[in-house]
């Protein structure tokens, strides 16, 4: 099989746009009811989908980086508990996150995705960097000799990859935010 020429990169827009289109598929091929929002930064969720009373409010975050910035703006202090708290704060019930990330994907492929509600992302966040927390969801980070963190890794619960019975689960469940 030939070689594929890795992909330029793309802008924040298009990053944003290629991952919400990605969501949309995979929830459609999962069998559910798709509706996008369209217009720049709708509160709180990209896409809504359901299957009958079912549903799911949907966050989409795409990245080439390998990382998704989530709780900077609630930072304060250097205190990066309080963030990842405000922010978890701010999300109502059946909201969940889908993250794309097209770092050292072929454009013959698909991106890799994960989805995960607010409550799980907080956990994570908060085990980061050793226990100290961060603002920043990383898909795998292990922290040089010089970090506050270094020696550890980083890297996002396999429980939390797109597949049919991962979308299942989130949308049977009595999510609280």
């Amino acid at each position: 099989m030939p070689k594929t020429k890795k992909s330029k990169s793309m802008s924040q827009w298009q990053v944003g746009v290629s991952a919400e289109a990605f969501a949309a598929g995979m929830f459609a091929r999962c069998g559910l009811n798709v509706s996008v929002q369209y217009g720049p930064n709708q509160p709180e969720y990209d896409l809504i989908a359901n299957r009958g009373d079912q549903f799911l409010k949907v966050s989409v975050k795409g990245s080439q980086d390998g990382s998704w910035g989530l709780t900077q703006s609630y930072l304060s202090n250097a205190d990066y508990h309080s963030a990842i708290d405000a922010w978890t704060k701010c999300h109502t019930p059946r909201t969940i996150y889908c993250f794309v990330q097209f770092k050292d994907v072929a454009i013959n492929a698909l991106p890799r995705m994960y989805v995960a509600t607010p409550a799980e992302i907080s956990k994570r966040l908060r085990e980061t960097r050793a226990g100290r927390g961060d603002t920043i969801l990383h898909e795998s980070k292990s922290w040089g000799p010089m970090a506050i963190a270094k020696g550890t890794s980083d890297t996002i619960p396999d429980a939390w990859r797109f597949t049919e019975s991962r979308i299942e689960e989130l949308l049977t469940a009595n999510m609280t935010p």
